[in-house]
């Protein structure tokens, strides 16, 4: 049994120490005792790359650049950009057709981090306090302009796509500093999808020429507060991570089986951490072991946690029409928590 909180256990993990336990880190409730992380800052619209209040709108959201949202049984209830509409057709007119957005009349940073840290009930000594970034360069041009035209101005106009990125976060970067001063959160998190499955979206070269600049722009009061950073990349982003470092980023999650983690790991070691490596697809119509299921996670953890590093993250890809579903990431979260605990003072 770990004598270290989870608060403490994950974030010495951040500092690349060995802690007690294997940190769990999940964007959902644990199963078991406070989740090692609990969101705190102001309120963020899912999947929308914005704080400031959106448009209440019967079928969807609007977040403050004016993109529309929307959640549907095909997108696994999960809010992506209204397909077929874009906001900006044309790199070249980002200024005619973006307006900074405004803080509402009397918005107040102290009254709303009281009212949201409330909202919260984060128990700090158990729960690290993580603050949303709210800037995703990337993940922003794709939902203002769709991947086609989005794409082709990362490779045609990248000097305008510069401009505009860093027109953009210069008027989040206050923001950013009101967050980690008002809400004063334990960790960072920046979030920003560059890949898909099998590859990144764009090359290494892009990433340093158009992107990192801009992370570097959003993390360096970060840095200068000494706040660490994670840093949520879905898919085999894997070729970004060495320059994640430059910019503070401790944690990297999901941190998805298409990458070679071994290799990450060996790599970097305790510089930067691994959150993930357990994916299972739910077979249909076909019997669930739950031996199976539970040795699975033990050999994951047993994997990647020796020597510190890493966090795990991890459960079952479901099938709707199987019956088992809700049964199997019960066993998965079960196991993680019974095994991860203590697992460092036993090995």
């Amino acid at each position: 049994m770990s004598k270290l909180t989870p608060r403490e256990n994950y974030l010495k993990m951040m500092k690349g120490e060995v802690p007690e336990s294997v940190p769990i880190y999940s964007l959902g409730p644990a199963l078991k005792g406070a989740p090692p992380t609990v969101r705190v800052g102001p309120t963020v619209l899912s999947g929308a790359q914005a704080f400031l209040p959106g448009i209440p709108d019967p079928n969807g959201r609007v977040d403050c650049w004016g993109i529309k949202y929307i959640a549907t049984k095909e997108t696994g209830n999960q809010a992506i950009p209204e397909p077929g509409v874009f906001l900006l057709e044309d790199i070249r007119k980002y200024r005619d057709v973006l307006k900074l957005p405004q803080l509402p009349d009397g918005f107040s940073w102290e009254e709303q981090a009281k009212k949201d840290i409330a909202a919260s009930r984060i128990d700090r000594t158990q729960s690290c306090a993580m603050a949303l970034a709210m800037f995703s360069p990337f993940q922003q041009t794709m939902a203002l302009m769709g991947f086609t035209e989005g794409l082709c101005a990362f490779f045609e106009e990248p000097e305008l796509v510069k401009e505009m990125l860093n027109w953009m976060v210069d008027f989040f970067v206050p923001h950013i500093v009101n967050v980690m001063d008002y809400y004063k959160p334990d960790v960072m998190f920046f979030a920003d999808d560059t890949a898909t499955k099998s590859n990144p979206f764009i090359s290494l070269e892009m990433f340093k020429d158009i992107l990192k600049p801009i992370y570097m722009k959003m993390a360096k009061p970060v840095m200068e507060r000494g706040i660490p950073i994670q840093f949520h990349n879905c898919g085999r982003c894997e070729d970004f991570l060495a320059d994640k470092i430059d910019f503070g980023v401790k944690v990297w999650d999901p941190a998805q089986v298409d990458n070679n983690l071994d290799e990450v790991k060996r790599k970097f070691g305790n510089k930067m951490c691994i959150a993930g490596g357990f994916e299972y697809k739910v077979p249909p119509e076909s019997k669930v072991d739950e031996g199976q299921i539970r040795q699975m996670v033990r050999d994951t953890v047993d994997r990647y946690a020796p020597g510190g590093g890493y966090a795990y993250s991890g459960s079952a890809f479901l099938n709707p029409t199987n019956d088992n579903d809700k049964q199997v990431n019960a066993w998965i979260a079960e196991e993680s928590y019974d095994y991860c605990d203590g697992w460092y003072t036993r090995h």
